[in-house]
């Protein structure tokens, strides 16, 4: 690590967009990632959104090497709760001398003035690392560049639910929809990262039940315990 470099912090789902953004973060070597803040939705425990495990997203970033901070949100959270809590992670890092967070959206005009300004009243600025990119291409450079995901979540109204579980590979994009969006950047699907160039080793994870929760479908992922089937 170059300890030259400014550290930053990422907010980071744990899915393919976040990955994407990290890795090209380490990637251009202007900046330092020394954080990584995502929020969790309690008592269930779980990645808000992603429904993934807490214990999971802990391994996931310990895998990575970079510590995780999270942002207890209550279930069904309103976006007051959602903007007060965040707001007291980003006033901490404003505190601790960090001045960038990055974030892992690629089009969305509305969502990205919405973090700028929410940002800009902690005096803290916004970085989008894979802004605008071609959706299509980089999806295919996720699979292409080794990195390895799983879908945990997907939108039933526009994704069949036999979509949740599967790996996110190129069989996965060429059976996707046409009006489907190849990285799911209308929420169509989220997926967990469990292996690729920015881990120092994979993240043992298996499949579980299929379950639906307020009108989403998650795949619930467990720990694996036979790790042996992920080394090279």
């Amino acid at each position: 690590m170059n300890n030259s470099l400014e550290s930053i912090a990422l907010c980071f789902s744990g899915g393919k967009d976040s990955a994407l953004a990290l890795h090209e973060i380490r990637r251009a070597g202007t900046y330092v990632v020394g954080e990584l803040l995502t929020t969790v939705t309690v008592p269930y425990d779980r990645v808000t959104m992603h429904g993934v495990r807490r214990t999971l997203a802990r391994r996931q970033a310990d895998a990575i090497g970079i510590p995780l901070v999270e942002v207890a949100i209550p279930p069904s959270s309103s976006n007051d709760v959602y903007e007060r809590e965040m707001g007291r992670a980003f006033a901490r890092l404003q505190a601790e001398g960090v001045r960038r967070v990055a974030f892992g959206d690629i089009f969305l005009e509305d969502l990205r003035v919405y973090r700028e300004a929410q940002l800009a009243a902690q005096g803290l600025e916004c970085l989008f690392p894979i802004w605008r990119r071609d959706t299509a291409a980089l999806a295919r450079r996720f699979v292409a560049d080794g990195f390895r995901a799983v879908v945990a979540c997907v939108n039933p109204a526009v994704l069949d639910v036999s979509f949740a579980g599967r790996p996110f590979d190129e069989a996965f994009l060429a059976d996707l929809p046409a009006e489907v969006d190849p990285c799911g950047e209308h929420g169509e699907f989220h997926t967990f990262v469990f292996d690729g160039p920015i881990f120092r080793h994979p993240v043992p994870v298996s499949t579980g039940k299929i379950v639906e929760r307020e009108r989403f479908v998650f795949c619930d992922l467990v720990a694996d315990t036979d790790a042996s089937r992920y080394a090279e």
